[in-house]
């Protein structure tokens, strides 16, 4: 039949499948007749229905047993005399990826991801081991088909706890098993998932004509991608999300819905989008993302609304929840200020298109997604690459704790009347060292995102970092930060280079979460005593003024240097002369 063979209008055969079947069997030609178990990880009746078209036409006449939905595994393992009686000619699974029962967590263990991906394998293999002994037939499994989003960015594909890195294992076992047990078939719906957008995508008529290696309507896709790697190696990354609350992390309005009757959870088709959004956005949090809310609400409505029994964020999962009455815009700028960050370095997530035209206009910088629909909301956010990742820390993990600890630490210090007292209360523990391997990753990071307290403004990529660790030309040190509160991670970097008896200062960073804490002078500290190791007599300091550094114009007259150079720009150089009895300047924080 002409309508059934390829290339088809999809769109006419779902509509027009009663007839077509009706004149397919009113063929007079001879099919065979056989009969296909169909195990479904989800619903299969459609899947069916056309396949008994296709089948039809290629004669075969099919009669079908279907599972019910999800009950693959317990249809395959347990006692079935339904499907005992009606003893399959062949038996196809089709499950996808939504029937991986659990991907690798950020904190998982090498070891712990290799005995979750035996796990996930022989949830399958065991079936079809039982079924290959009870039926002796041919088995038909789906491979898996990418997830629809890349929580860790393109380092998704090459991280172990990446999804796309532990799908592309999973279908290699599928595919070991393929290769050593006849009659097992693999349906590749990981091709036909991207075969569906690669036919667009690889259009040989771009090839033949431009050598371009994908369509010319592809290449701004290509680009963007490219693009968000590039950004985020050199810290043009956002950090924090801040999100509206009523139809944006449930339906509904809570103070006038109430809790109890948001949509959320596994109830209703809508409630299910929500949970699968409030799922993605923890897992925001998992890989370093600043969780926030600014909510036109009652405070104690916000926060009934984030304890609904069935949502999968908590109050405990944010940072800073603004629910008041005020416009969001001023929410926002107080939320960048509090966290000590740039206003730029926030995505605000609102489904109401007034409230992210308001917070686009008086609020400069703040990145706002126009986020469609509910059912949209993963697919915008995950394509737009606000949080690439390039590379995991546990201080990247860690980062909401270590920006709760600071509002703590702050109210805190709203109890002390005596800064310096205030400082000590803290119990701080520095650790300042030169570089090594285990930080090299993290001090690459560090430089190329810390933009307000960073006088050169220069960044260094991780093998620049490397290169810099083991020349003797230079002397490279980082510092790391506890105190009562938590462990701040590596939040300073110092790199100097040696020319004849002076110390040039290339870069001078600190995390501005650490800010007011002494830890410059720590620094600065352990600083003097490397130069008097090295017989260095001067420390020159270079600052170079950008929109957002400014915080740190005169960092050096702190420290005790002389300013012995500006000119038209701005550009300043500092001179500092050791003596010979330096006295430390930090008397807050124990350096180990």
């Amino acid at each position: 039949m002409k309508a059934l063979e390829y290339p088809f209008n999809s769109e006419y055969i779902l509509k027009k499948s009663k007839r077509l079947k009706r004149e397919l069997l009113e063929e007079s030609m001879p099919r065979l007749k056989k009969k296909i178990a169909v195990l479904g990880g989800s619903t299969t009746h459609d899947i069916v229905r056309m396949l008994e078209l296709f089948l039809l036409n290629q004669g075969i006449e099919p009669e079908f047993y279907e599972s019910e939905y999800g009950q693959y595994f317990q249809e395959a393992m347990f006692e079935n005399e339904e499907l005992s009686s009606f003893a399959p000619d062949i038996i196809f699974f089709h499950t996808s990826n939504r029937n991986i029962a659990a991907y690798p967590q950020i904190e998982d263990s090498k070891e712990q991801v290799e005995e979750l991906l035996e796990e996930q394998y022989g949830h399958f293999s065991c079936m079809w081991d039982k079924l290959r002994d009870t039926y002796h037939c041919p088995i038909i499994q789906n491979n898996f088909e990418y997830p629809f989003y890349r929580m860790l960015g393109n380092k998704d594909a090459s991280d172990i706890h990446g999804r796309i890195r532990f799908i592309t294992r999973l279908n290699e076992r599928f595919y070991d098993y393929a290769q050593n047990h006849e009659n097992f078939y693999i349906n590749d719906i990981n091709y036909m998932a991207a075969a569906y957008g690669l036919d667009r995508w690889s259009d040989p008529f771009y090839w033949h004509m431009y050598k371009y290696c994908m369509c010319m309507q592809a290449i701004p896709e290509f680009a963007f991608n490219l693009s968000n790697i590039i950004k985020a190696v050199f810290g043009k990354n956002k950090k924090a999300l801040v999100l509206d609350l009523d139809n944006t992390l449930w339906g509904g309005v809570v103070g006038d819905d109430g809790a109890e009757n948001l949509e959320i959870g596994q109830e209703t088709s809508l409630g299910q989008v929500y949970s699968e959004f409030q799922g993605y956005i923890k897992a925001q949090k998992e890989i370093g993302v600043m969780l926030n809310v600014s909510s036109k609400n009652e405070e104690e409505n916000a926060l009934a609304g984030l304890s609904h029994p069935e949502g999968i964020l908590k109050p405990e999962d944010f940072i800073l929840i603004k629910a008041n009455w005020e416009p969001k815009s001023i929410n926002i700028d107080a939320i960048a200020s509090e966290l000590n960050i740039l206003p730029d370095s926030l995505v605000f997530v609102d489904d109401n298109p007034a409230e992210r035209e308001i917070v686009s206009v008086d609020v400069p910088g703040v990145a706002v997604p126009d986020i469609g629909r509910p059912e949209q909301y993963i697919h915008i956010l995950d394509r737009s690459g606000f949080f690439e990742v390039t590379g995991l820390s546990q201080d990247d993990r860690k980062r909401n704790e270590m920006y709760k600890a600071n509002l703590l630490r702050e109210k805190q210090q709203a109890g002390f009347a005596d800064y310096a007292q205030y400082l000590l209360s803290l119990s701080m523990h520095a650790v300042i060292k030169a570089f090594e391997p285990m930080y090299m990753s993290r001090i690459a990071q560090l430089t190329n995102k810390s933009n307000q307290f960073n006088l050169t403004t220069k960044r260094y990529t991780q093998s620049e970092i490397e290169q810099t660790a083991a020349s003797a030309d230079h002397i490279a040190l980082y510092g790391r930060l506890e105190d009562k509160f938590g462990d701040n991670g590596i939040v300073s970097v110092v790199i100097g280079r040696k020319e004849s008896r002076a110390l040039h200062i290339e870069l001078w960073i600190m995390s501005c979460r650490v800010l007011k804490r002494d830890m410059e002078y720590a620094m600065m500290d352990c600083l003097v005593q490397e130069c008097k190791k090295e017989d260095l007599h001067t420390i020159l300091g270079y600052y170079y003024p950008t929109a957002k550094n400014q915080m740190v114009k005169n960092f050096y007259d702190l420290q005790g240097f002389s300013k012995i150079e500006e000119d038209s720009e701005g550009n300043t150089t500092w001179e500092y002369k050791i003596p010979e009895n330096y006295e430390n300047k930090n008397k807050v924080i124990e350096v180990v």
